[in-house]
């Protein structure tokens, strides 16, 4: 048996079980892990996620469709997560505009047309609209 190429990692696994009651899935990186457990530390400090948005979350996870919000009502501090081409890109909303990979947008559009090269709407892009949303 060789040596564990990460030493965080049973104390990541033993904090896991502490807080979650049970062993993470064996694929979880220390990484992720701490993540994790990071934001069910601040979870419980803060709050959480609203009602809405837990009642929203379980409706996507049942597969149902929801309605989703234009980037006109996205506040600062809020991201967007796109995956596109095995690249996952984060966008954070800022007073103004958008901030990505340490470069200021003017539009969603913008950026969206940066990843692909081509045309889109970046709302439709970032799945802020309902047709994105698979709604038509």
């Amino acid at each position: 048996m060789g040596l564990d190429p990460n030493p965080e990692r049973p104390a990541a696994l033993a904090q896991w079980e502490a807080v979650f009651g049970s062993p993470p899935p064996p694929y979880l990186s220390v990484q992720f892990m701490q993540k994790a457990l990071a934001y069910e530390a601040q979870c419980k400090t803060s709050g959480g996620l609203s009602a809405g948005t837990k009642r929203a979350l379980k409706r996507i996870a049942k597969g149902e469709t929801v309605a989703t919000s234009n980037s006109s009502s996205l506040r600062p501090g809020a991201q967007l997560v796109r995956e596109w081409n095995g690249r996952t890109y984060q966008v954070h909303v800022i007073d103004g505009g958008f901030e990505m990979d340490g470069k200021a947008w003017k539009s969603l559009s913008g950026i969206a047309k940066h990843i692909t090269g081509t045309d889109w709407s970046g709302p439709r892009f970032f799945g802020l609209t309902a047709r994105a949303a698979g709604r038509s």
